[in-house]
């Protein structure tokens, strides 16, 4: 089985959108460089971010997201962000009415599942879960290994939380992984595991 990675850009104050559900300047990192990050040519990061950024990019199998982003972004029209494989959706309704059977979107009620689909999916690759609600009931659920962060320097003030609603302490290991980008600041800490 591959690592659980939780991931997301962030403002410095814990938020991965505003109220409004719009990410603001959290993207600009990945338009403010000169090193093209995938084929299209449309993303270009500075060099660190590519050299962090694409191999970890390569090893993700499956992501798993909350149906709010999936709704958010219409599916992304049925193919996968970033050339992910698959995308298991967390979602208590069925899948949209006229939705493609063939796109690789696999919708199951609660993380528990959506953990199994992706992990039987992925195989040895990453599933990574986005950021948010649904990343942070994955934490409390102790199924993440591991918390990557890019951190943009804007404060939002209020919005939708990186952990979501998880109100319990995690403890997570000194960052092993500190890069510098543009407008862009790289961090991953590995999930402490409690010990009983």
């Amino acid at each position: 089985m591959g690592k659980v990675v939780m991931y997301g850009s962030v403002s410095v104050d814990g938020f991965v959108a505003d109220e409004n559900d719009q990410p603001g300047p959290l993207f600009d990192w990945l338009l403010g460089g000169d090193v093209p990050l995938d084929e299209s040519g449309a993303l270009k990061v500075s060099q660190s971010s590519y050299d962090y950024t694409r191999p970890y990019w390569d090893q993700i199998g499956v992501t798993i997201a909350g149906r709010h982003v999936f709704d958010m972004t219409d599916g992304w029209d049925g193919k996968p962000p970033g050339g992910v494989d698959h995308v298991v959706v967390v979602t208590h309704r069925p899948k949209p009415e006229g939705w493609d059977p063939e796109a690789p979107f696999h919708f199951v009620d609660g993380v528990q599942a959506a953990m199994a689909k992706a992990q039987e999916l992925a195989g040895d690759r990453v599933v990574e879960v986005a950021a948010g609600d649904v990343g942070g009931q994955v934490l409390a659920a102790g199924l993440v290994d591991e918390v990557r962060m890019d951190v943009v320097p804007v404060v939002f003030g209020s919005g939708k939380r990186y952990f979501g609603s998880v109100h319990a302490q995690h403890l997570l290991e000194d960052p092993d992984v500190v890069i510098q980008g543009n407008r862009v600041l790289h961090l991953r800490y590995r999930v402490r595991r409690r010990t009983i």
